[in-house]
This record gives structure tokens, sequence and C-alpha cells, in this order.
């Protein structure tokens, strides 16, 4: 009997060890996984609104921070009213700046890219547009997915004509799953995702992935979201050069 209790406790100590291994590797893989994750997506850039208050854009690196986008618009009648004061000072900064709007799903296209248009001004060296698309609890049995699929279609399309850069729609995967999904295959996306790297039906792509809404910038007030470009340098190069932010040297 000794004998069989000293067995049976090596072999779960043996056990024990084995499982500690595994879990080991595990953690390990984990990070390894992260910590490529972080280096492969060089590139980061943030994005405000007025809820960020007065910036101090003259403490931030547009090394550090290679772009920004900001909010311009909301619906068919909001205006961010910090837009035009962040949009001037950012780009004096010497940051590659773009802006946003958010999109009302109640509200109709056109109405919406008009507001947009009168807003925010035409510069061959700014960002493409972006459309902020998720649910709005407010709105969301408003439009059947047809109609609602037609009118982001039209401020898409009024967007594209007006500043001759295409346009990228922010969203969330649940929004694009029951929405996007299977429609405007050449439009690039934004993700929101804080859980990890972003991963889309029929390894569909992403351009931008906003990975944290935690973040702290030297010289604004409070949380920042903050986000990843999906390349290297050279891709970021690339695509400056193809919306005409930089020009080629």
């Amino acid at each position: 009997m000794p004998k069989l209790r000293f067995s049976s406790r090596t072999t779960l100590l043996g056990i024990g060890f084995v499982l500690l291994i595994i879990l080991s590797c595990a953690i390990y893989l984990f990070w390894q996984k992260t910590y490529e994750a972080r280096d492969n997506f060089v590139i980061q850039g943030f994005d405000v609104s007025h809820h960020q208050k007065n910036i101090e854009w003259q403490k931030i690196s547009p090394q550090k921070y290679q772009f920004v986008y900001l909010k311009a618009t909301e619906g068919g009648d909001f205006s961010d009213r910090l837009f035009q004061d962040n949009w001037l000072k950012a780009r004096e900064q010497g940051l590659n700046v773009g802006a946003y709007h958010f999109y009302r799903l109640c509200r109709d296209g056109q109405s919406q890219a008009q507001h947009f248009i009168a807003t925010v001004p035409k510069k061959t060296n700014a960002l493409p547009p972006v459309m902020d698309l998720e649910y709005d609890s407010k709105c969301i049995d408003h439009y059947s997915k047809e109609q609602l699929l037609y009118e982001i279609q039209v401020m898409h399309d009024a967007l594209y004509q007006h500043y001759e850069k295409q346009p990228i729609f922010y969203t969330t995967p649940a929004f694009y799953n029951i929405v996007l999904k299977g429609h405007f295959p050449q439009t690039p996306l934004w993700i929101r995702e804080y859980k990890g790297e972003p991963q889309l039906p029929e390894n569909v792509s992403w351009l931008f992935w906003q990975f944290t809404n935690k973040a702290h910038i030297r010289g604004i007030q409070g949380p920042v979201d903050l986000n990843r470009f999906y390349g290297n340098e050279e891709d970021w190069q690339e695509f400056l050069i193809q919306h005409q932010v930089i020009t080629a040297q």
C-alpha cells in the first residue's frame, strides 16, 4: 500500500508538471504573438473630438503619431465645435490630418454628405474622408437594410466625387457582419476592436485598427482612441502617395 500511494503521488506530480509546462508554453506563445503584432504595426495615429477639449497640438510629435482623424460632423446638422481649430493646428504641427463624420442611421445620405462637405475643406494633402458607421439605438429601425445601404452609398459616392479620394468606413465587427458584409468591396475598413486584432469573415482585410480607447498622449486631456495602420513604413508611404497626401520623391 505505501508503494501504491507513492506511485499515485508521483503520477499526480508528473501530470501537474506537464500541465505547468503546457501552460507556460501557451503564455509564451500568447505574448510572443502580441509583441510580433505590435512590431508589425509600426504606424500609429489617434482620433479626437470636442470630448478631448482644448488640445496642446505643439506637444504632439508627428514622428510618433503619423496621422490623426478629427470629428467634423454628425448627422445632418451637428458640427464639432472644435473641429476648425483642431484642423488648423494639427496641420500646422505637421501631422497627416483627416476628418470623419458620425453617420446617423435615421438621416438620409445626401443631407449628411452636404453637411460634411460644407464643413470640411477640400485639401489635396488631407487624408481620405471617413464615415463612422455603427449602431444607433435611436435610429436602428428607421430604414430597412436595403434602404440603409442605399443611403450609405449616396453619401459614400458624394464624398468620393467631391474630395476625389476613396472614403473609408469606420465600423465595428458586428455592424460589418450584419449590414456591410458583401457590400462596398472597394471601400477600406477601419475596425474598432479592443480584444485583439480584427478577424473579419472571408479574410476581408482592414486598413486601420482602433485597438484601444484608453491611450494617453502628451498634450491631450483624458483618454484617447489609438489606431494602427495595416502595413509597414513603406506601405504607409505608398498609401499617402496614392491619396496625394504627399508627393513621390
